[in-house]
């Protein structure tokens, strides 16, 4: 199988050695996102809602960077540095896979880069 680099200006650009996403087959691998400002590679502003929406907004550029939506992601995995915030960052996550939503793991962790309060990864099928 051939491997295909995702890369779209759209979502930021890499902050690290990783690419935006990886095709291999009927597979997409997205990298973790973060709320970077693809425009301006800065943090954006305001509370871990505002953080939330613009990974999620990230991750759907890398999709269609790669031809696919939302309703193919299979399994994604959301990092919180609160578990606090838990619950808002499940409200807006929950509006993008309105039915059937992918398998999840959300884990708290000490720290995400660029201060982050969320980032979350996925993978997704391309018949999903």
């Amino acid at each position: 199988m051939t491997k295909k680099i995702l890369d779209t200006d759209r979502a930021p650009k890499a902050i690290g050695p990783y690419s935006q996403g990886i095709a291999v087959g009927e597979l997409l691998f997205l990298s973790g996102q973060i709320p970077l400002d693809p425009a301006t590679g800065e943090l954006v502003a305001g509370d871990v809602g505002a953080q939330t929406e613009r990974v999620l907004d990230n991750l759907e550029a890398v999709l269609a960077a790669g031809g696919l939506e939302f309703r193919h992601v299979v399994k994604t995995t959301i990092f919180l540095t609160d578990l606090a915030d838990f619950g808002r960052v499940n409200e807006l996550y929950g509006r993008r896979f309105p039915t059937e939503p992918p398998a999840r793991a959300t884990v708290q962790v000490a720290a995400l880069p660029r201060g982050a309060r969320v980032e979350i990864e996925a993978i997704a099928h391309r018949n999903a």
